[in-house]
């Protein structure tokens, strides 16, 4: 086999293997999961010691309460204040915090975090880590944050009222105090 020959079936296999890859796919990717035992995840949510969820309402979007791993619809139905987080993201992890220390006070609006683009089993440890035992959910499918049109940074917060009119909060992009966040919610 000649050099020109060699070439030409190197730039054929690259050329297919670049279309493979481009090709559009039909199914959505699938959201990330745990790689950690069942009994391992029941352990981190004994630890964690989450607060329970408050059972859906009527044509909420499917979520998995962090909390038991039960399977609940969250209604947008306010006042309540929806905090899309990650275990990844540095400003979530100072914001997490914040939001459990808002949430204790009295009158407060009750807060639920939402995880996505993280696993469960990582956002159980972080909850625990943190002390954050806030009513929690995993939104392993980003079907919440598609639908109200969220946009994809993080944390992104949103303040639902009670007419079901849903406003992001862009100021401040994430808080760093409960005093914000009760101003944020006035």
């Amino acid at each position: 086999m000649n050099n020109r020959t060699r070439w030409l079936i190197l730039v054929l296999v690259l050329g297919v293997a670049g279309v493979v890859a481009l090709w559009p796919r039909d199914k959505a990717p699938e959201p990330p999961t745990s790689n950690r035992p069942a009994q391992d995840v029941a352990a981190l949510r004994a630890q964690a010691q989450l607060r329970p969820c408050v059972p859906g309402g009527e044509g909420g979007v499917d979520v998995t309460c962090l909390g038991d791993g039960t399977r609940t619809a969250l209604a947008l139905k306010g006042p309540i204040l929806i905090n899309f987080w990650a275990t990844w993201c540095q400003p979530c992890q100072e914001e997490l915090p914040v939001l459990e220390t808002y949430a204790k006070q009295p009158g407060a609006v009750p807060v639920v975090p939402v995880l996505v683009e993280s696993r469960e089993a990582d956002g159980l440890e972080l909850l625990a880590r943190l002390g954050v035992r806030l009513p929690s959910v995993f939104d392993g499918a980003d079907e919440l944050r598609k639908q109200m049109k969220a946009p994809m940074r993080l944390p992104t917060t949103y303040y639902v009222a009670a007419d079901g009119q849903a406003r992001l909060i862009t100021d401040p992009l994430y808080f760093s105090t409960p005093e914000q966040v009760e101003k944020a919610v006035r």
